[in-house]
């Protein structure tokens, strides 16, 4: 039993010594990247030596030309680790695509590649994204599409649930709430569907639903009850959605109309 007890301690620290060590924090300790953030230098001069060398089909920024793809965003640059993808591509070029060979030094092919990884971490980190002025439309264009084609005073009022709302969110928020309007964490009283469930017999239940799929459908009613219904031939779902309305004008909504809006509602404080 010891002899056991021992080689199984002896196991347990030879795999425990063999395991590699733990990552280190990045930097900034944004969890959405993962890789190892290249050296600031090396991005410089992989910069320098992308942009006169590969800017001219690909862009400065690596993000694609008139005739080279988006290297931030391609497979093959994505799983480059310090140019062991990139490299061949550069050396052999692809004489199919229009792309010349590029006889660069090892180094020079190091640097490129660090460039490129800062660009597609760039990418990830949307902490780095600074919003620009969003309120961009025609507030007047947006009153008559409001109370027009959007129908939005059909559910909305300027003098009721919206009055004051561009005091209560930014722009930006705002704007995400009307085109986005799902319940948020801490919303004091999220809009939830309405269900009306009508048995074969003729009797119905109405409330708050809770859950439906397929095969049941549950609701609680205004009393708090909770009301559970297998769904068959024979059982009648009406379902209200208060947002509804909103999901529909995404799919109609032209780049104008929700600029204009936004401009119009920025104006309820």
């Amino acid at each position: 039993m010891k002899t056991l007890l021992a080689l199984c301690l002896f196991t347990a620290a030879s795999l425990s010594a063999q395991s590699p060590p733990a990552a280190a924090p990045r930097p900034g300790g944004n969890m959405l990247i993962s890789r190892t953030v290249p050296d600031a230098a090396a991005v410089e001069r992989g910069q320098r030596i992308f942009v006169s060398n590969c800017g001219f089909c690909h862009g400065t920024t690596a993000q694609g030309g008139d005739t080279g793809p988006d290297l931030v965003r391609s497979p093959l640059a994505l799983d480059d680790e310090r140019g062991d993808k990139i490299g061949p591509v550069i050396e052999q070029g692809r004489p199919s695509k229009g792309m010349p060979a590029f006889h660069l030094p090892a180094d020079q092919i190091q640097d490129i590649a660090a460039f490129l990884r800062s660009r597609q971490q760039a990418a990830i980190d949307r902490n780095a994204y600074t919003i620009l002025n969003v309120v961009t439309g025609d507030r007047q264009k947006g009153r008559e599409y409001f109370n027009g084609a959007g129908r939005c005073n059909t559910c909305h009022s300027p003098s009721g649930d919206l009055a004051g709302i561009a005091r209560k969110y930014d722009a930006v928020t705002l704007q995400s709430r009307f085109l986005y309007p799902r319940p948020r964490l801490g919303d004091p009283q999220p809009a939830r569907s309405q269900v009306t469930v009508t048995l074969g017999s003729g009797q119905s239940f109405a409330g708050t639903l809770e859950y439906l799929d397929d095969f049941s459908v549950a609701l609680r009613d205004a009393s708090g009850e909770y009301h559970s219904f297998s769904r068959d031939a024979h059982l009648k779902v009406e379902v209200h959605d208060p947002l509804a309305a909103h999901a529909e004008l995404i799919k109609k909504y032209s780049d104008a109309d929700m600029h204009n809006l936004l401009a119009y509602l920025v104006t309820l404080k």
